[in-house]
């Protein structure tokens, strides 16, 4: 804690009055005098974060002290320094006016000692008490805020690239559905949603498709089209999603998360009931989740996946008004139409934003506070597994990527990459299929099964020199790798997954 003393300054046009407030007030605070509004004012200038309290006279030649307490009003000094009048003056008006521009207290003279000591004692220590709760509301909301957008990043970077996608979706989403809500607002007020919900969400939009971590690679990457099974599968993520959102202690009670679950558990239903996973019809669907599917199905018709290629905004625009990907709200397809033209334009102005490794950690750790819940801690080593690999692809400039999974035994490549090269992109049990062998070789194979289950190598990337086969040429390349192993038993980790990247040389 500082020793430094508190100022106090005294502002009075009468030297004998400044005088007497110095005598008793000078063995406990530091005194700095005015003798009148302008000098004070001169020195608020300069010096108003170092004044603790402003002893301010009333009345005054020139500019008096209600016309000091207004310049303190315009420069906005009043917030931060108290001010405890000094006057004569019992004046009803006088009085009033002097409150309504922010005065704390009043002194009136002759003074008193015990009184002037007191008042200056509970004034200054009322106001220091008011500013460190002020400081602790402002330090907890922001952390509540800057926790909250890293929990949203966290979930929503992870589906993104399970998923397979851009990198830009769940960024996508929350921008649509915040001009989407704004246009509805300027429509109808039948919703009852008010501005600062808008905000809220938006920022829930990020978790649509959290659910989707839970969904096999091989069915949430597939490149045609599901089988009846798959899709029942697929379908699950949005109440898996909800559940786990349901599950999550940090922000629980929170409208973040109540919109969260609402959008996750929804966002599939449709207009016409015929949505999953519940059939809800019309506004039995909450209006958050309504507005959110609007902006999924649009940006994953204008977007490429896996599985098509990319429509045109025009072409999305037609799709969703002829009900080709269910039946949406007609008012929120008349909002589609208000936002149309500028709606390409909003979205090209995004950016993806980047959480440090040290930010994602303790936001991790908070999402699952229990030690002896298996299912909990599972998750949140996958969260930390996904967060590890995004963060591995995210520092290549190029080559090939891949992935190996031993449970089920799957080789993906990314669709891209692999195509330009005349390589599959996905390969099951990889070691009983002849085409594997043909592109990565026997020998090679060996040299690469020999480091992954090297003992010292855990937990570390690795890279090596070999050669492919790439259309009937053999091609040097280095492949770096990075290993994910399961330690929930110490003494017998399980690799259950490598990743990595193939540099072909020049």
């Amino acid at each position: 804690m500082s020793n430094e003393r508190a100022k106090i300054l005294i502002v009075d046009d009468d030297a004998m009055n400044r005088v007497v407030l110095s005598d008793l007030l000078s063995d406990e605070y530091d005194i700095i005098e005015a003798k009148d509004g302008d000098e004070a004012i001169g020195i608020l200038e300069t010096t108003a974060k170092d004044i603790t309290l402003v002893l301010l006279d009333m009345i005054m030649p020139g500019r008096d002290g209600l016309g000091v307490l207004e310049v303190m009003n315009e420069k906005g000094w009043i917030k931060g320094t108290p001010v405890v009048m000094i006057s004569a003056e019992t004046s009803t008006p006088q009085v009033e006016r002097a409150f309504s521009l922010g005065v704390t207290d009043f002194i009136y003279r002759p003074f008193d000692q015990m009184v002037v000591q007191n008042r200056v004692r509970n004034t200054i220590g009322l106001y220091l008490k008011q500013m460190q709760l002020s400081e602790l509301v402002t330090d907890k909301i922001y952390e509540r805020t800057r926790n909250s957008d890293m929990l949203i990043s966290i979930l929503s970077h992870i589906v993104e690239f399970r998923n397979g996608e851009s990198g830009q979706h769940v960024l996508h989403i929350k921008k649509i559905t915040d001009i989407l809500l704004r246009a509805l607002l300027k429509r109808t007020k039948e919703y009852k949603i008010t501005e600062e919900e808008i905000g809220t969400i938006a920022t829930a939009s990020s978790m649509h498709d959290i659910g989707k971590i839970t969904i096999p690679d091989e069915i949430l990457n597939k490149p045609g089209k599901l089988t009846k099974e798959e899709f029942d599968i697929m379908k699950q993520h949005s109440m898996n999603g909800a559940k786990m959102l349901d599950a999550i202690q940090f922000f629980k009670n929170e409208p973040l998360m109540k919109f969260a679950y609402d959008i996750c558990r929804w966002h599939h239903e449709r207009w016409d009931g015929r949505g999953y996973p519940d059939g809800l019809k019309g506004d039995e669907i909450p209006i958050s989740a309504q507005v959110v599917s609007v902006a999924d199905v649009y940006d994953a018709l204008t977007s490429e996946r896996c599985y098509k290629k990319a429509f045109s905004h025009e072409k999305a625009l037609e799709m969703i008004r002829n009900n080709e990907c269910g039946v949406f709200n007609p008012l929120l397809l008349e909002c589609l139409g208000d936002v149309a033209d500028t709606l390409p334009k909003e979205l090209n102005d995004q950016r993806t934003s980047k959480l440090s490794d040290a930010d994602f950690e303790k936001i991790a750790r908070s999402i699952f506070e229990s030690t002896e819940n298996d299912t909990e801690n599972i998750i949140y080593e996958q969260y930390l597994t996904e967060h590890k690999k995004s963060q591995f692809f995210a520092s290549l400039q190029h080559g090939v990527t891949f992935e190996y999974t031993y449970e089920p035994s799957m080789l993906k490549l990314h669709a891209r990459n692999a195509k330009a090269l005349s390589f599959p992109t996905t390969m099951a049990e990889p070691e009983n299929n002849s085409e594997f062998w043909t592109i990565f070789g026997r020998e090679n194979w060996d040299e690469f099964a020999k480091l992954l289950h090297d003992p010292q190598l855990n937990n570390d990337s690795f890279s090596f020199n070999s050669e492919m086969l790439v259309k009937g040429k053999k091609c040097p390349c280095k492949i770096k790798v990075q290993q994910c192993w399961n330690r929930r038993d110490p003494e017998n980790p399980e690799l259950i997954s490598v990743y990595g990247c193939v540099e072909f040389f020049k």
